[in-house]
C-alpha cells in the first residue's frame, strides 16, 4: 500500500486528557509518528479515568491514544528537559495543552524551540487562548459548554439547560487544531517556515455555534431552546409512535407534501399556513401537535419503511449498542480491533475520513505508560542502555 499521508511527520505530544490527545490521534491515524510525553508518575490523567477498564487501561484513555508511542519523562528534572529539547529539535510538530506560560517556564515554549528548529509547527490548546482577560484560566469542557452559549440552546423548552453527552468542546477543539496544523505544514512546505498555532476551547465552541449564532447576528433575537426541534426547519424533531420514537427531518416543501400524503392528511398540506417552511416555522405550535397525533397511530418500523420509501428523512433513535451494530458500521470499517501490548484485543472506533490512496489506519493500540521509552531514547537520540538505566535510576524516565 502507498505510504501513509503523514509518514514523514513527527509530532512531539505534551498534551493530555482530551483535546490535545484527540488532535494528535487524528494525525497519527494518517501515519504521523506521535511521541506522547508523559509524567512517569501516572502519566496522562485519563489512564486513571475508569471504570470501565480493559487490561488495566481505562476506556477513556483507549478512545483517544491509538497509534502513538509513549515516552515517560520527568520535565521537572534537568535531564528530562534536555531530552525534550533534543526531541523538539527533530520534530515537525509540537502539541501542548498546559496553562498559558507553563511551557515557557520549562524553556519549551515556541520562542525557545524555534531558534533551533525554524520549521517547527507549534500548537497550543488552552481554555481561552494565549491572549485576552481569561487567558490565564484553565479550560474545562463543561464550563465552556456553559460559558460559550451551547447549554443555553440545548435541552427542552422548559427546565434547566443541558450539556452535550460527550465532551464536544474538547473534541471539536482537537479537530480545529489538527486542521490548523496541517495548514501550517502545507505553508512550511512552500516556505520552509513553521509557525505558532493558538487554539482555544472557547473559540472552538463559538466557532461551531454556526447558524445559531448567525441567527442572532442577523435578527438580534436571543436563540431559545427548542428541545429536539430545529430553530429554522419544521417539522424537524422526534415524534412518539405507537411503540416508541423516531427522528424526522423534513428538509423542504416537497418532502412535507409527501409526508402529508403518506400520513393520509391532505388537509395538513392544503392549509396555507403549512405549505412553506417559513409558514411551518411560524405556526409550529399548531402543526406539531397535529403531526404527533398522526405518528402515534403506527409503529416505528412501519413509519420508517413508509417514510424512507418516499425519500423523507427519518431514522430510529438508537442506543449505543444499536448504533454500533448498525449495518453501515462493518461496511465503513468503523469498528476495528487491535492487540494491546502484553494483553487482549481491544475494539476501537475506526477513523472517520476515508482516503482512496493514503487511508487512515489503526496500526497499534494505545500504549502503556513508558512503553517506548527505551526505544525512543536509543533510536532517536542515541542513548546507550547504561545511560537509560541511569536515567531510570534517577526517575527521569520509567
Amino acid at each position: 500500500m502507498t505510504s501513509a499521508a503523514l509518514a514523514d511527520v513527527r509530532v512531539l505530544d505534551f498534551s493530555r486528557v482530551l483535546a490535545g490527545p484527540y488532535c494528535t490521534m487524528l494525525l497519527a491515524d494518517f501515519g504521523a509518528d506521535v511521541i506522547k510525553i508523559e509524567n512517569p508518575d501516572g502519566g496522562d490523567e485519563t489512564r486513571q479515568w475508569g471504570p470501565p477498564w480493559q487490561d488495566d487501561l481505562s476506556a477513556y484513555y483507549l478512545s483517544i491514544n491509538r497509534n502513538k508511542r509513549s515516552l515517560s519523562l520527568d520535565l521537572k528534572q534537568p535531564e528530562g528537559l534536555e531530552i525534550a529539547r533534543q526531541l523538539a529539535e527533530k520534530a515537525d510538530v509540537v502539541v501542548e495543552n498546559f496553562k498559558v506560560g507553563t511551557m515557557d517556564k520549562f524553556g519549551l515554549g515556541y520562542q525557545h524551540l524555534v531558534q533551533k528548529n525554524p520549521g517547527l509547527v507549534y500548537c497550543s490548546l488552552t481554555g481561552y487562548g494565549q491572549t485576552g482577560p481569561y487567558s490565564a484560566r484553565a479550560g474545562y469542557d463543561f464550563i465552556i459548554q456553559a460559558e460559550a452559549g451551547l447549554m443555553s440552546i440545548t435541552g427542552p423548552n422548559e427546565g434547566p439547560p443541558y450539556k452535550v453527552g460527550v465532551a464536544i468542546v474538547d473534541i471539536t477543539a482537537g479537530m480545529y487544531a489538527s486542521h490548523a496544523i496541517l495548514a501550517a505544514l502545507h505553508h512550511r512546505q512552500k516556505t520552509g517556515q513553521g509557525q505558532y498555532v493558538d487554539v482555544a476551547l472557547f473559540d472552538a465552541q463559538l466557532g461551531w455555534l454556526a447558524n445559531v449564532a448567525q441567527n442572532y447576528l442577523v435578527s438580534g433575537k436571543n436563540p431559545v431552546r427548542h428541545g429536539n426541534a430545529h430553530a429554522n426547519i419544521v417539522p424537524y424533531e422526534i415524534f412518539e409512535t405507537l411503540d416508541g420514537f423516531l427522528a424526522l427531518g423534513v428538509g423542504n416543501d416537497r418532502q412535507y407534501q409527501r409526508l402529508c400524503e403518506v400520513a393520509q392528511r391532505p388537509d395538513l398540506w392544503a392549509d396555507s399556513r403549512f405549505q412553506t417552511n417559513p409558514g411551518r416555522v411560524e405556526n409550529r405550535q399548531v402543526l406539531i401537535p397535529l403531526l404527533q397525533q398522526v405518528f402515534r397511530a403506527r409503529a416505528t418500523d412501519e413509519w420508517l419503511a413508509l417514510l424512507n420509501e418516499l425519500g423523507i428523512p427519518a431514522g430510529p433513535i438508537n442506543n449505543i449498542p444499536a448504533a454500533l451494530s448498525h449495518p453501515q458500521v462493518p461496511e465503513r470499517n468503523m469498528l476495528q480491533e487491535v492487540q494491546i501490548t502484553g494483553g487482549s484485543t481491544v475494539k476501537l472506533i475506526g477513523p472517520v475520513a476515508k482516503l482512496s490512496a493514503t487511508p487512515a489506519q489503526i496500526v497499534s493500540a494505545p500504549p502503556r505508560l513508558g512503553e517506548h521509552t527505551r526505544q525512543i531514547l536509543s533510536t532517536e537520540l542515541g542513548f546507550t542502555s547504561a545511560e537509560i538505566d541511569e536515567l531510570a535510576r534517577k526517575e527521569v524516565v520509567s
